[in-house]
């Protein structure tokens, strides 16, 4: 099995900045796709950021130029870089990963818990 653990959310005044991250364990061979997807309340969960293994990355048109993802691959771990946070930056916020576990030989996909983010004066 693998877990997806997240850290970093909290309360923030708008302008104000975070950094999520996101750590991967169990039997992983190989991680190739990670993202990060939220869910505000009353609305569908939706698309942030995604980063390829070899860092090829996409973010929803509402973060682009605040946002930054990355991730390191030795210690199986991805990162959000929230700059100028907004009140409509409040949400749940997700870490994602398509996983290649040691022993099979297909990608599953897995969720972590979630981290709130809240973002107010």
């Amino acid at each position: 099995q693998v877990q997806l653990v997240e850290s970093g959310g909290g309360l923030v005044q708008p302008g104000g900045s975070l950094r999520l991250s996101c750590a991967a364990s169990g039997s992983i061979f190989s991680i190739s796709i990670m993202a990060w997807y939220r869910q505000a309340s009353g609305k569908e969960r939706e698309l942030v950021a995604g980063i390829t293994r070899g860092g090829s990355t996409n973010y929803a048109d509402s973060v682009k130029g605040r946002f930054t993802i990355s991730r390191d691959n030795a210690k199986n771990t991805v990162s959000l870089q929230m700059n100028s946070l907004k009140p409509e930056d409040t949400a749940v916020y997700y870490c994602n990963a398509d996983v290649l576990e040691r022993g099979r030989d297909y990608f599953a996909n897995y969720w972590g818990q979630g981290t709130q983010v809240s973002v107010s004066s």
